[in-house]
Formats: structure tokens, sequence, C-alpha cells
């Protein structure tokens, strides 16, 4: 059971990376209907879950948060931002909803919603190379997002979901797509944090496991709340992934079996953690959040 001090810290994390945000966007010499847009999608209202693993994982291995991870963790957000504006664009999924409102293209139009995102993923790029204060460490976190989000991450996992629609699946397969789709940014992240905090080898090697496996996680929850939760709770349109047959873990397996799949995949991820002791208890409980979100 989650403890609800976390929820609160949760909040207020996202309150936190929202400030660093706004700061970043200010600095920035962006025409106003261009930050308008970009304005509008970055602070339409999210958990802040992948940005929090980065302040959490860089304050586990090196005691506290430093600008390092706040620059690291605002990356992650507009590359995560910038992914969502693409997917639900007609040419993607479709969708008229996201985070409880209309969706980028919709409240403008499909160009801008394109250019938007365009702006967000590149923007992510030039903070890390301007605002990392060390060079060494600058290029690390480029090349985890990099990677991370590119052709053989994000972009493959996307490629592969749009194949996949209408077709019949298997588990294999399944799993390909979704750790590609989302699982490797929540392991990307949770390795930015360790960089920025000065991780070891071994505890950069245990926050990325635990990474993958929460991000794995969480889009088998994702798959199941589609189908279980309404589009007032989830804040973007229930139902799509049935109506558009895709390829999902309770359309595979069953939704007896994605569940099982979840919530043994938090436990392998809270027992990653164990090394680490006490001072992890904060990835334990979003761990086990994630498995009982409802939104």
């Amino acid at each position: 059971m989650v403890d609800s001090d976390f929820n609160t810290l949760l909040r207020k994390n996202a309150q936190f990376i929202n400030y660093i945000l706004q700061q970043l966007l200010a600095s920035q010499q962006i025409k106003d209907d261009l930050k308008e847009s970009m304005r509008y999608t970055l602070f339409a209202p999210g958990k802040r879950i992948r940005s929090a693993l980065v302040l959490w994982c860089c304050e586990i291995v090196g005691g506290q948060v430093n600008r390092n991870a706040e620059i690291a963790a605002a990356a992650v957000e507009m590359v995560h931002t910038y992914s969502l504006i693409h997917d639900d664009l007609p040419a993607m999924d479709n969708d008229d909803l996201r985070r409880g409102l209309p969706t980028c293209h919709k409240t403008f139009n499909e160009a801008t919603a394109i250019l938007t995102g365009d702006a967000l993923l590149t923007l992510a790029f030039e903070i890390l190379a301007k605002e990392v204060g060390e060079p060494a460490i600058a290029i690390r976190l480029i090349g985890e997002l990099a990677q991370a989000a590119g052709p053989t991450g994000m972009i493959a996992g996307q490629m592969a979901d749009l194949n996949a629609e209408r077709k019949t699946g298997n588990e294999e397969f399944l799993e390909y797509i979704h750790i590609n789709k989302t699982a490797k940014m929540f392991r990307c992240a949770a390795a930015m944090g360790a960089i920025c905090g000065g991780a070891s080898e071994k505890e950069y090697e245990r926050l990325c496991e635990y990474g993958l496996k929460i991000g794995l996680g969480f889009q088998i929850a994702d798959d199941i709340l589609d189908i279980s939760a309404s589009s007032e709770q989830l804040g973007k349109t229930a139902g799509k992934d049935a109506k558009a047959a895709k390829c999902t873990y309770p359309a595979v397996v069953g939704m007896k079996k994605a569940k099982e799949l979840e919530k043994r995949l938090a436990s392998e991820a809270v027992a990653v953690l164990k090394p680490f002791g006490e001072k992890a208890d904060i990835l334990r409980q979003l761990a086990m959040a994630l498995v009982e979100r409802t939104s």
C-alpha cells in the first residue's frame, strides 16, 4: 500500500519540476506563438514521474539533488511531452484528449503541433549541452537520452506499435514494443539521475534495471487502465487501444496474466534496490504506486 505522504511528495516534485521548466523556457528567445503552444503542452497537468525518477536516483547515490539533475529532469520531461504531442497526431493515434485537455493539434493545428514537438525535443538537448556544468557529464546525459528516445528506443517501439495494429501479436513481440516505447525512457531517467549523482558502475546498473522494470510495469498498467478506467480518470480517451486493435497485454495474454505480470515486475524492481537500504524507500514506494494507480 502506498503511503499518502508519497503522493504528497510526488505532487511537490511536480511543482518543483514545473518551476525549473518555467525558468528554462522563460530564458529562451522563442517567438510568442510557438512559446504559447510549448507552454500549453509542457504545463498541462501531469505527474512528472520520469523527472521525479531522475531527481530521486541522483539523491539516492549522491546524497542530494544537484543542478545537473534538475536540468536532466527537465530535459526528460521535454522529450516525454514531445512524444505525447506527436503520438496524439491524426497520423499516429489520432486522439483529442491528453492530460485532461484538448490535444495540441486540436487546440492549435497539426502543423503547430508537429513544430511544438520538434521544438521541445531539440530544446531538451540544447539545455543539456549548455546548462550541465561538466562537459563529460553532459555528454553522457545526451547519449543516454538520445539512445532511449531514438531509433533503437522509443521510436523503434512506436514504429512496431503502429505496425502491430490489427495483427495477431505474441508476448515476445509485445515485450519488444513496450520495452522500447516506454520502459527505455524510464531506464534513461534512472540512468541520468545516477550519472548526475556520481553513481558507481554497480549502482548505475541496478538503477537502470529498476527503471526498465517499472517502465514495463507502467506500460502494462496503462494497457489495463485503457480498458478499466474512464476518460475522466485517464485524462485521455479510454478504450482507444481496443478500438484500434492494438497489441496490448490484456489483448495478448489476458487481463488476469497482465495484472500478475504488472505485480511481478514491481516486486522485482523493489528487490533490485536491496543494496541501497532505507535510502531507496522512495523508489520502493514509486514501484508500488505505479501498480496501484487509477489514472
